[in-house]
């Protein structure tokens, strides 16, 4: 058989399916171009007056961050004219996480290594969510590494890890008024770099939730040991400041507070069946705090910690409730 038209036969026979790949190869680069272009568009689509706020350059973020939380919870109240008294704290979670954002689009993995190793057996889920006029943190805490004391009737005893379980909610939202030139996303993810100092009046509510109550570890370790159950829940609305201090054009300082007024509550403390229950109406506070500081080495690297408390201070005659809850971060980041 001749040499060249066996070659000939091949390519006839192939050719449909070289010219389907080439097509589909041909297809698949334009729309990579197209969603890459639509990016593009979105991320230097600025909401911001770009004289004090602005994209970094560069397509892709990449961050390697530590992360820690904690909770520390005072209760106390009289239920039958017994005092009872109760300071609890959880253990601390620390992960490592490392976090990808191309042109806005964002994406991370965390590591806890006590999870991985058995030694931290609690849940926790944080959400944040910045952009220019609108905030939220929340977060989700699942606890049974809730440990302190507890005083009642002229007696103080230790609680354990094990001995309570611990079910609580916390969110804060904001708006911003100055949100053409004042940024949380600067100093939060950097997904924007403040360039000029600026402030704003800051509108918000928060929600602080949950339940604290004895398990049967506890009764089984020691069976004088009252049963507890806290119920908490509070609902606030209120008003703050915030300001971003942009230093040389590398350091980016940041502080905010957003304290509410608790306009309705369902605290109650229930001690072996018998309970107390709070005035729905009362005049109480939830505060709301945010600390960050951003250096950046050059555009393409930088380096930071921020900082994120809710705090409740509830005062009633018959349940008095505070709640500290906090989340720290420390970053490095590189963008591409």
């Amino acid at each position: 058989m001749n040499y060249r038209l066996f070659l000939a036969a091949c390519f006839m026979l192939h050719a449909p399916f070289l010219i389907s790949q080439a097509y589909s190869q041909s297809r698949a680069q334009q729309m990579r171009v197209k969603v890459d272009s639509a990016l593009t568009a979105r991320y230097y689509k600025s909401p911001y007056d770009t004289n004090y706020v602005v994209r970094p350059e560069g397509k892709l973020t990449l961050k390697l961050r530590l992360n820690q939380t904690g909770n520390t919870f005072h209760a106390k109240g009289t239920v039958n004219n017994v005092y009872a008294k109760t300071d609890l704290h959880t253990s601390h979670k620390t992960t490592v996480s490392i976090g990808a954002s191309y042109r806005g689009i964002s994406a991370a993995l965390a590591i806890n290594p006590a999870k991985m190793s058995g030694t931290y057996k609690d849940y926790e889920l944080n959400l944040n969510y910045y952009s220019s006029r609108i905030s939220l943190d929340f977060s989700y805490q699942r606890s049974e590494s809730l440990a302190g004391d507890i005083f009642r009737a002229d007696h103080w005893s230790s609680l354990e890890s094990g001995d309570l379980t611990m079910k609580v909610v916390n969110l804060a939202g904001y708006y911003t008024f100055n949100h053409r030139r004042f940024s949380y996303p600067a100093a939060f993810t950097q997904s924007y770099i403040q360039r000029r100092s600026a402030g704003s009046w800051l509108a918000g509510i928060s929600y602080q939730g949950g339940i604290i109550e004895t398990t049967d570890e506890l009764k089984a370790r020691n069976p004088n040991a009252p049963e507890v159950n806290i119920d908490i829940g509070h609902i606030g609305i209120g008003g703050g400041y915030g300001y971003n201090w942009v230093i040389g054009q590398k350091w980016l300082l940041h502080i905010s507070m957003l304290p509410t007024f608790v306009v309705y509550n369902r605290n109650k403390m229930t001690i072996n069946g018998e309970d107390k229950e709070a005035q729905r109406m009362r005049f109480n506070m939830i505060f709301n705090e945010r600390a960050a500081i951003i250096y950046n080495f050059s555009p393409r690297y930088f380096v930071g910690t921020t900082l994120v408390m809710n705090n409740s201070v509830f005062d009633d005659d018959a349940v008095v409730v505070n709640q500290n809850k906090w989340r720290a971060r420390a970053f490095f980041g590189v963008r591409l």
